[in-house]
C-alpha cells in the first residue's frame, strides 16, 4: 500500500512514471538506413533507455517517452519509502521492548502500545505523521479488521459461559467432580487430559477447556495461573502432534517441494517434535511430584494455604463472573452446550474449508479460516443453548439476553490485548523481522551445519516468541529449511521437527501470542501472571528440547533421542526440587 504521506519520488525514473528511450542519431529509431540494416544499431532503432534526468540530450528528435510505465512505481512517479530499519536487528526491538515493559512493570495494555509506536516509529524513519499513519492503518485498524472474527468468537463464548453459570451447569458440574474427582493431582490430570482430547483447534482447545474445567480445579484450589499453564501448554504442543488439526493441514501446505507429502513429512515429524512432547511429559511429572517453582509456586502456596486463587489483579475477573446461578441445574446444562460448541465449531470450520463442496477432509482443513469457521459454528451453539436452556426453564427469555453483554465484559480484556499484540504482530512484518531471519538461517547453514537443528529451534523460538505467531514462524522457516537440507533425508525430518518445535516454543512463552491470550482468557487469569508463571516451566523444557537437538544431528533415531529427553526431563525436574527444598 503506498501512504500518501509517507512517500517519496522514485529513483529509477526520477519521478517521471515512464521510462525514456534515446534513439539512434542514424536512423532516427527506424533501425533501418538507406533500405539497410542500420549498423549503429544494428535494426534495434532505440540503442539507450534512460529514466529520470535526460537534460543531457539535446536532439529532441532522439528522445521520446516509451509506452512503458517504470516497475518500481508502476508509473505513478512515487514509492513508499522504505524504514531505514528493514530487516536489521532493529526489526525486532518493537515487540522485544513490550515484553520487557509487560514483564517489569505488569501492566500490558501500556507496554504493548510503547512497543506498537516504537514500531511505527521505526517504519516511519521516526516522521512523526508516517508514524501515526503506520501505527493506526498498519497497526490497529489492521488488527482489528484481521481478527475480528476471533472477536465475535470470544464475545459468543464468553455469553455461553454466563448462561451455562446462570442455569447452575458450571456449580453442578463442580459438585460432580467433588464427588468423583478427590485430589488435586486428579483435578490436574483431568485438565490435561481434556486439552489432550480437543486437538482440533488450539483457540478452540484453550476456551473450551478453561470454561469446563474452572469448576472443577477451583474446588480443589488450584490456582488460576496453573489453570492457564496447562490449558496453554495442552493448546498448541497437542494440535502440533495431532496428524488431524487446523495446525497439521497448515504444515502440510507449507511443506510442498521437501521430496514428501504434506501430511506424511508432518506425521515422520511427530517423533522428533520433542518440545511438543516434552511438554505434555512435563505437566504429568510435575503433578505426579507435587511440586512447583519460580512464580507459580507463590500463585499455588496462595491457592492451597489462603484459598486466593489469584493473587493479584483478578478481583475485575471475578466480579464479572459473579453471577446468581440456579439451583436446580444439572451436570448436562454445562455438557450440552459444550457438546453443541464443539459439533458446530468442527463443522464451521469444515463448512469453510469447503468440505461440503466436495473438499477432502484434510484440504478442508488446510483451506479453512478459523476466524470465520469458529464464529458461525459457535453462533448457531449460542442460539440452540438459549433455546434449551429456555426450555428446561433454568433462564428465562430475559435472562439469556442479559447473559450477552455479561460475556462480552468479561472477554474485553482479552479483546484488548489480542487488538494490541496483533497490531505489534504487524508492525513488526512490515519492518522485516521475517528477511532478517532469513538472512541470520542462511549465515548459519555456511557456518554451523553439525548445529543446524538446535540453530533452527533456537531460530523458531525467538522469531515466534517476538512475532507472538507459530503459524507465521513455519511458514517463513519451513521453506528455508527445506532449502538447506538434501530432500528425502532424515536431517530435512528433523529440521523441519526443529523448525515447528520452536515455532511452538516461542508461541508459547510469548506474551503477544494468541494462544497464550486465549488461555488466559479461558482460566480467567491475569494474563501477566499467566506469562510469568509459565516461562519458567516453559523454558525448561525448552532447554532440555535444544539439549536433545544438538544431539539428533548425529544420533538421527527418535527412538534413542525421544526417551533420552524424557529421562532429561525428569532428572531436571528433580533436581529443581532438591534445589528448591534446600532454600
Amino acid at each position: 500500500m503506498v501512504k500518501t504521506n509517507s512517500t517519496v519520488t522514485c529513483e529509477t525514473c526520477e519521478g517521471e512514471g515512464f521510462i525514456y528511450v534515446v534513439f539512434c542519431n542514424d536512423c532516427k529509431g527506424s533501425g533501418v538506413t538507406a533500405e539497410e540494416t542500420c549498423s549503429s544499431c544494428e535494426g534495434e532503432g532505440a540503442v539507450t533507455a534512460l529514466a529520470g534526468d535526460v537534460s543531457f540530450i539535446t536532439d529532441s528528435e532522439t528522445l521520446q517517452k516509451s509506452e512503458t510505465k517504470c516497475e518500481e512505481c508502476a508509473g505513478s512517479g512515487e514509492v513508499t519509502a522504505s524504514s531505514n530499519y528493514h530487516a536489521t536487528i532493529l526489526a525486532l526491538l518493537p515487540p522485544l521492548v513490550a515484553i520487557a515493559l509487560a514483564l517489569i512493570t505488569k501492566e500490558v495494555y501500556s507496554s504493548l502500545f510503547i512497543g506498537i509506536l516504537l514500531g511505527g516509529l521505526l517504519c516511519s524513519n521516526f516522521n512523526p505523521v508516517g508514524t501515526v499513519d503506520y501505527l493506526l492503518n498498519d497497526g490497529i485498524i489492521s488488527a482489528v479488521s484481521g481478527t475480528a472474527g476471533i472477536f465475535i468468537f470470544l464475545v459468543i463464548l464468553g455469553a455461553i459461559v454466563a448462561l451455562v453459570n446462570r442455569a447452575g451447569g458450571s456449580a453442578a458440574f463442580g459438585r460432580w467432580a467433588e464427588t468423583h474427582i478427590k485430589s488435586r493431582v486428579g483435578a490436574i490430570i483431568a485438565t490435561f487430559i481434556l486439552g489432550v482430547l480437543i486437538f482440533i483447534d488450539d483457540y478452540f482447545n484453550c476456551l473450551t477447556v478453561g470454561s469446563v474445567m474452572r469448576p472443577v480445579t477451583d474446588r480443589h484450589k488450584i490456582s488460576r495461573a496453573k489453570l492457564a499453564y496447562i490449558i496453554d501448554a495442552t493448546a498448541a504442543p497437542i494440535c502440533m502432534i495431532a496428524p488431524v488439526s487446523s495446525w497439521a493441514a497448515a504444515v502440510s501446505e507449507f511443506t510442498k517441494g521437501t521430496g514428501y507429502s504434506g501430511i506424511e513429512l508432518f506425521i515422520r515429524a511427530i517423533p522428533y517434535n520433542f518440545y511438543s512432547l516434552l511438554s505434555l511429559v512435563f505437566i504429568i511429572a510435575i503433578a505426579l511430584m507435587k511440586f512447583d517453582y519460580g512464580p507459580m509456586k507463590l500463585h499455588e502456596l496462595n491457592a492451597i494455604n489462603k484459598g486466593d486463587l489469584f493473587t493479584s489483579g483478578e478481583d475485575d475477573i471475578e466480579d464479572a463472573e459473579s453471577t446468581e446461578a440456579n439451583p436446580k441445574g444439572r451436570v448436562i446444562d454445562l455438557l450440552f452446550p459444550v457438546i453443541m460448541l464443539v459439533i458446530f465449531s468442527i463443522l464451521g470450520l469444515l463448512y469453510v474449508g469447503g468440505f461440503f463442496s466436495g473438499e477432502s477432509f484434510v484440504n478442508a482443513f488446510a483451506n479453512t479460516d478459523a476466524t470465520v469457521g469458529l464464529p458461525w459454528g459457535a453462533l448457531i451453539a449460542l442460539i440452540i443453548t438459549i433455546i434449551y436452556l429456555i426450555l428446561r426453564k433454568t433462564v428465562s427469555f430475559k435472562e439469556s439476553m442479559a447473559c450477552i453483554p455479561k460475556g462480552f465484559i468479561a472477554m474485553v480484556p482479552a479483546i484488548l490485548i489480542l487488538t494490541f499484540a496483533t497490531a505489534l504482530k504487524n508492525l513488526t512484518r512490515v519492518l522485516g523481522a521475517t528477511e532478517y531471519v532469513d538472512i541470520v538461517m542462511h549465515s548459519a547453514a555456511t557456518g554451523f551445519a553439525n548445529f543446524l537443528p538446535a540453530i533452527i529451534f533456537i531460530v523458531a523460538c525467538i522469531l515466534s516468541f517476538s512475532t507472538g505467531t507459530s503459524w507465521g514462524t513455519f511458514g517463513i522457516l519451513i521453506p528455508i529449511v527445506a532449502a538447506i537440507f538434501e530432500p528425502g533425508s532424515e536431517l530435512l525430518i528433523i529440521g523441519m521437527s526443529a523448525c515447528l518445535a520452536g515455532a511452538v516454543c516461542g508461541d508459547h512463552c510469548s506474551p503477544i501470542s494468541d494462544t497464550t491470550i486465549m488461555s488466559s482468557a479461558g482460566a480467567q487469569c491475569n494474563h501477566l501472571n499467566h506469562v510469568s508463571t509459565q516461562l519458567p516451566y516453559a523454558i525448561t523444557v525448552a532447554a532440555v528440547s535444544f539439549v536433545v537437538y544438538l544431539l539428533a544431528a548425529f544420533i538421527q533415531n527418535a527412538y534413542v533421542l525421544l526417551p533420552t529427553g524424557i529421562v532429561l526431563i525428569i532428572a531436571v525436574l528433580f533436581a529443581i526440587k532438591m534445589m528448591t527444598k534446600k532454600q
